[in-house]
């Protein structure tokens, strides 16, 4: 497998493979390990998934696809031979074992850090290109101007994260995709809006494209990075074969009395009056079929929840049957090693601790 000439890690320029993984012993690991299984013969790469829709598998990926996403994601972003970029996420997933493979691949610069919740705490080094999860953004912000392009996948950027990035010139963008399409097949940015009213939407990259089934949930042709179509249980809006909006999981639709009610349209509405992490989600009901609880992060003797119920009652954006029946207040979520939050074990966690 080759590499790009200009390819450079932590400051370091190479002749051979061998000389790459001979130096990546000294950092880390699992990079060396990631490049070993890399550079060899096999033309697959095998991916541990993160689990925050299922059990985490472990699944083959072409290292040909891997390429070709390298590619598109640099084509897009416009991050070209000698492009700085900086990788603060794990290998044990696909988006740090991209951000190396686009480094190879596109012949950028890059430094490795811990992937700890500031990564750019302990840098002075300013950098054209990083991957982040949402806490790690909302944990860099004080230092985001020491880079130019931020992509964030993993979870959902809050609202207040959203505000705060508005005063940035750091271009930052929401990714939509899984380890099965090879990292993000879309992007969204969430600044730098040209007016108050433009409401942004996931763009997809070059050579893929969108269609619906028949339950409202996304379907992606991308040959170059798949070669199944994948079917997600993602519920959108579609507005074009190359743009969508996402609306919820299909898999969370809660059934309560014969209505149908999405988590996620009902969290984005909540998250007006609720600043602490928090989820809706329905729990086993002998009237109702399912019932909307509503599960709030944090220590229960800091809220005052009589005051919460009053807010939600006179939130007028709110429909009547989307009020939360009942409240629980948990002091950690359970979350994925990638930090995506496990809704079903941790509505499992509170309804033993109250059995």
């Amino acid at each position: 497998m080759y590499f790009h000439s200009s390819f450079k890690l932590n400051g370091r320029s190479f002749a051979s493979s061998s000389d790459i993984q001979k130096f990546t012993k000294n950092i880390s690991g699992k990079v060396h390990d990631f490049l070993y299984d890399w550079f060899n013969s096999n033309k697959f790469i095998i991916v541990k998934t993160s689990g925050s829709t299922g059990k985490p598998k472990h699944i083959k990926l072409k290292k040909e696809f891997m390429i070709n996403s390298a590619k598109a994601t640099g084509e897009f972003f416009q991050l070209y031979e000698n492009t700085t970029a900086l990788l603060c996420m794990s290998v044990d997933y696909i988006a740090g074992k991209m951000m190396l493979v686009r480094a190879m691949v596109l012949g950028w610069n890059i430094d490795i850090v811990q992937p700890i919740a500031n990564p750019l705490a302990s840098t002075k080094k300013s950098y054209d290109f990083a991957a982040m999860v949402p806490l790690q953004l909302q944990a860099s912000l004080k230092d985001l101007n020491k880079l130019k392009k931020i992509i964030v996948g993993g979870g959902v950027v809050n609202n207040d994260t959203l505000k705060q990035l508005q005063n940035f010139s750091t271009e930052v963008f929401a990714t939509y995709g899984m380890t099965e399409t090879v990292t993000h097949v879309a992007v969204k940015k969430l600044n730098g809006f040209i007016s108050n009213t433009e409401k942004p939407c996931y763009e997809a990259l070059t050579g893929i494209s969108f269609e619906k089934d028949d339950r409202g949930c996304l379907v992606i042709h991308a040959p170059k990075i798949s070669e199944e179509i994948v079917v997600t249980n993602d519920i959108i809006k579609l507005y074009s074969n190359s743009s969508f909006e996402w609306v919820g999981r299909y898999d969370n639709i809660i059934n309560s009395g014969g209505i149908k009610l999405n988590p996620e349209v009902i969290e984005e509405k909540l998250v007006q009056i609720i600043l602490r992490r928090f989820f809706v989600m329905g729990i086993p009901d002998k009237v109702l079929g399912q019932k909307l609880i509503l599960i709030i992060e944090g220590e229960e003797v800091n809220m005052n929840l009589s005051d919460l119920k009053k807010k939600i009652d006179n939130l007028e954006i709110l429909g009547r049957y989307e009020k939360p029946k009942e409240i629980y207040v948990i002091s950690k979520f359970v979350e994925t090693d990638t930090q995506k939050i496990q809704r079903k074990k941790t509505m499992n966690l509170i309804l033993e601790s109250k059995s």
